[in-house]
């Protein structure tokens, strides 16, 4: 029965790093199912999620410190079952920008939150144009069946208005 794990690895950007570990994976009979990179500042980061019979999760939960340290990487892993989807809306999409201030992300979260809304991705940044920083986010989130959309609509314009902030929330597709 195929079993999964997620993987984490952080560590100093350098050319290679995801070739290595693919190759462990694939070294460990293991399929990557998903996986994330990015860059945070001067860090790389690298999520996945893995899947093999119980001998191949075991060799790379074994093999991947030792891998990681040999890489110059902070490695996690932690076992999890396949994700069983909810009964949800069909996708919409959120996304704001305007004066990048602390708590931002926090209040629109929240907002999501007292109303059960389940954020299947989340992309934050912060640019700077002509010397001002501004928060760019975009969110792709799905409502429970007992939400109505154009209240949720109304919601979120509120508070973006209250933030200074643009957006839309718009269903995908």
């Amino acid at each position: 029965m195929a079993q999964q794990l997620v993987v984490t690895a952080i560590g100093t950007d350098r050319t290679g790093i995801v070739s290595q570990l693919a190759r462990l994976v694939s070294d460990c009979n293991c399929n990557i199912v998903d996986s994330r990179m990015a860059i945070f500042g001067n860090e790389f980061t690298f999520i996945m999620l893995l899947a093999g019979d119980a001998a191949a999760i075991s060799k790379i939960e074994y093999l991947l410190p030792s891998s990681g340290l040999a890489l110059d990487l902070l490695t996690m892993t932690k076992r999890t079952s396949a994700h069983k989807p909810q009964p949800l809306s069909k996708p919409y999409q959120l996304s704001y920008t305007g004066p990048d201030k602390v708590g931002t992300l926090g209040k629109m979260s929240s907002l999501l939150a007292d109303h059960q809304v389940y954020i299947g991705s989340l992309r934050s940044e912060t640019v700077v144009k002509e010397g001002v920083p501004l928060t760019n986010t975009v969110m792709t989130v799905q409502l429970p069946a007992q939400v109505q959309p154009q209240q949720l609509q109304r919601l979120i314009a509120q508070q973006l208005q209250e933030m200074a902030l643009t957006g839309s929330f718009e269903p995908q597709g």
